[in-house]
């Protein structure tokens, strides 16, 4: 989107601003008329960076073309480095809060985990911490986590969830279900001392802190030291609490042993929208999890350094390893400013195999589930954009995608149909279809620049709502031959759209996509396959319905001509001002005569003929 001086009158005097800023790096500071700061960003080279956002003609995201609409000013601080200029960013972020830029906001507060303060302590899933003597832990993120991992705890180490009060209903009334299914130990029956439920209530803690792998240490010493002291009782309870434990471990797919300390972080993108998802892992366990809504739409690269800044800019608790599923630019003065930041030292990687890379696909899962609930698409038709996102080179998933197949019978009737997807679904009000009109002889790369030609030119006219949306990404039903004549026809129009065509293996199946250059496997990206095969099929279904349609009406209009007095220009004079045969035998005699302008005998011999196919086709 562009922006004029007639939506932003500041804009003359902002480029003129611009043309004298230092090369040098550092921070500068959007404002709006108030003089309130609405963004604040970071740069290598301040002039090139400050002048992208108000360069003639440039084309801006939507939200940042919003942003832009309001600056009023701006001011700037220069630094020695880029380090330090990121540095100077993450405090004014934080100083001021800025409308436009990254602000991570938990609209749903923390969870803690409560150890209630009484005789036989109660571990309990709170979203408030009371000032009531209890033993809380936290805060965390994910009130999920939290909640399953308190149920987790409370089933392995045989917790009682009820309401009694212990030790006052001692022997009051008969165990429940829960002790006959061992989902709880009985405390009920007064037979578990004071001091041996705190024992238990003590692992069930560390269990939770520190995860599966340590409590399964610390139990099987405990439970060989009981066995050394033939306290089989004891050694027996040791032993089911780890064999719980494993099974739960074994359950549980986000629980591994091997598994060090790191975040894992992943972005998924859609409808202009783009969220965040963090896995936090400690111990060998999943220990949090964090989504977010990032505010301010820019290429994936620069939203995850901006969402790491940032998420960690407020935290204290930093891993060694963070883990992302794509790699940003300025990996190593990120590192520096977060190892600094927490006294040791921070690595950022993108895992390339095993099952690291099965994590950040989970960490993505996570982000692709809350953003479909925002943006109102499924899951997986966002992984499907940002898998053919990925396979084709783009820097963002694909919104609006344009689609054409050329469809003809022979050199007759050669007609082009294109189909139109919006974030993965069909867009069907979109669809178009186009009747040849240049191309005399069968010729499909001659059929496919002349529609592809008169589509953007009506963008340029703005005179219908379709063709007034500027594609995201143009597909092509053929290979690289479609590509390399259509390509430079569309550059030369001043369009700037990424062009693939879409290849067929011999049973007339999507194999891969190409560009004018080289051919794109798309076997490794499972749900970008489907995608593209869906469209494939559905233009190729498309188009072959216009061609038909039109053959049928082509050759009834041909008919018309064999009733003496009725020529090529009256028959096609008649089909237009009825369009469909339904209304064309609604006509009378009289009807008839009027519209081609002929005598009565002539519109008689038409009107019987029309009735004739009637009769022939068995209608009433």
């Amino acid at each position: 989107m562009y922006i004029t001086e007639e939506q932003n009158p500041k804009l003359v005097y902002l480029r003129e601003k611009t043309l004298k800023l230092t090369t040098k790096p550092g921070c500068y500071i959007m404002k709006d008329n108030s003089g309130k700061i609405i963004y604040v960003g970071k740069a290598k080279n301040l002039h090139n960076r400050v002048s992208s956002y108000f360069r003639k003609g440039q084309d801006h995201l939507p939200k940042v073309w919003r942003m832009v609409s309001l600056v009023a000013d701006y001011d700037f601080i220069v630094t020695d480095s880029e380090f330090e200029a990121l540095v100077l960013e993450c405090s004014l972020i934080k100083q001021y809060s800025p409308k436009y830029n990254i602000l991570l906001k938990d609209d749903k507060g923390y969870s803690y985990i409560r150890i209630s303060d009484e005789p036989y302590p109660r571990i309990s899933a709170v979203l408030q911490k009371e000032n009531d003597g209890a033993r809380y832990i936290g805060p965390f993120i994910s009130s999920y986590s939290v909640k399953q991992a308190v149920d987790e705890a409370n089933r392995i180490f045989m917790l009682p969830t009820c309401s009694k009060k212990f030790p006052r209903d001692f022997k009051k009334e008969r165990p429940c279900l829960n002790f006959h299914i061992r989902q709880c130990m009985g405390v009920c029956r007064g037979a578990v001392s004071q001091e041996e439920y705190f024992q238990i209530i003590e692992q069930a803690i560390r269990y939770i802190q520190s995860g599966s792998q340590e409590s399964v240490e610390r139990l099987t010493k405990q439970m060989n030291e009981a066995a050394q002291r033939l306290d089989f009782e004891l050694a027996a309870k040791c032993r089911d609490r780890i064999s719980a434990i494993k099974r739960a471990s074994e359950q549980q797919k986000i629980v591994t042993e091997d598994l060090r300390d790191m975040d894992i972080i992943a972005l998924s993108l859609s409808s202009g929208e783009a969220c965040a998802g963090v896995l936090m892992y400690r111990g060998g366990r999943l220990f949090d999890k964090y989504t977010a809504f990032i505010g301010m739409e820019d290429e994936g690269s620069v939203l995850r350094e901006g969402f790491i800044t940032e998420f960690y800019s407020s935290r204290e608790d930093i891993p060694r390893d963070i883990l992302l599923d794509e790699p940003i630019e300025n990996v190593e003065l990120i590192e520096r400013y977060l190892s600094e930041k927490c006294g040791h030292r921070v690595k950022i990687s993108v895992p390339q195999r095993g099952s690291l890379v099965k994590l950040t696909a989970l960490a993505k899962s996570n982000a692709g589930e809350q953003l479909s609930l925002k943006v109102g698409r499924t899951g997986r038709e966002i992984d499907a954009l940002e898998e053919l996102a990925k396979a084709l080179g783009l820097e963002k998933p694909p919104e609006y995608i344009e689609c054409y197949d050329i469809s003809n019978l022979g050199s007759s009737d050669m007609t082009c149909g294109m189909v139109v997807y919006e974030n993965g679904r069909p867009c069907k009000k979109y669809y178009k279809k186009f009747s040849i009109k240049t191309v005399t002889e069968q010729n499909d790369y001659a059929c496919m620049c002349e529609a592809v030609e008169r589509r953007f030119k009506r963008y340029f006219e703005q005179s219908d709502e379709g063709f007034s949306i500027m594609p995201d990404l143009v597909l092509l039903d053929g290979g690289k031959g479609h590509v390399g004549v259509v390509t430079p026809l569309v550059r030369s129009m001043g369009i700037d759209v990424p062009i693939f065509g879409l290849v067929k293996d011999s049973k007339h199946r999507t194999r891969a996509a190409t560009s004018d250059d080289e051919e794109i496997s798309l076997s490794s990206y499972r749900k970008a396959f489907a995608l593209v095969t869906a469209i494939q099929d559905e233009v190729h279904r498309f188009a072959i319905s216009y061609t038909k349609a039109k053959h049928q009406k082509n050759a009834f209009t041909l008919g018309l001509t064999s009733v003496k007095g009725i020529g090529e220009k009256k028959a096609q004079k008649i089909i237009t001002e009825y369009k469909t045969k339904a209304a064309l035998r609604e006509a009378s005699a009289e009807q008839l005569a009027k519209t081609a302008g002929v005598n009565m005998l002539t519109a008689q011999e038409l009107f019987d003929y029309i009735h004739g196919d009637d009769e022939q086709n068995g209608a009433v």
